[in-house]
């Protein structure tokens, strides 16, 4: 099996540009996006690379979709990046598409998963142990959360065992 191109490799800019030009005449109320795998990530190749979404679409909204898509099972988070950038989840795409669009008029995103971006930023490989300690104090009750333990080979048994104890709101 090849390696697949991604959309930048596989059309010319002019083509690129031609097509968003066209989308946007045709769908005014929609943002031309193109999600691309990050390519050291174990998420499976989507099947669809280019999306029309809601401008007033949040980026929440939207990863929640891309993780139904790639049937994601619950506790794995995933993350959308726009020119290495990890916009809010709360963000429009409208707003995320006029600040970030590429000169092509397609808005380009980089999927992947939490453990990977903690590993490849600390060049960790699957068993070693990865600690993260959190100190924060809980705005209503005045309480502290100190530590969170992952291995990037256990990561869904940690979540098992810590989400009960507000690990999802980390």
């Amino acid at each position: 099996m090849g390696k697949i191109q991604s959309f930048k490799q596989e059309f010319s800019f002019d083509e690129r540009l031609e097509e968003s030009k066209s989308i946007i005449a045709k769908y005014p109320d929609r943002v031309p996006v193109i999600i691309e795998r990050y390519s050291r990530t174990d998420l499976p190749e989507m099947e669809k690379k280019k999306f029309l979404v809601p401008r007033d679409m949040s980026v929440g909204q939207f990863i929640h979709i891309l993780s139904s898509r790639l049937h994601l099972t619950p506790g794995k988070a995933l993350f959308v990046f726009v020119k290495n950038t990890l916009p809010q989840t709360a963000g429009r795409l409208d707003s995320i598409y006029e600040t970030y669009k590429e000169d092509d008029g397609f808005l380009d995103m980089s999927v992947r998963q939490f453990i990977h971006i903690l590993s490849s930023r600390l060049h960790l490989t699957s068993g070693k142990a990865l600690f993260v300690f959190v100190k924060n104090t809980l705005p209503q009750t005045g309480k502290e959360r100190v530590v969170i333990h992952l291995t990037t080979s256990h990561l869904d048994s940690i979540y098992e065992t810590y989400k009960e104890d507000n690990v999802r709101n980390f």
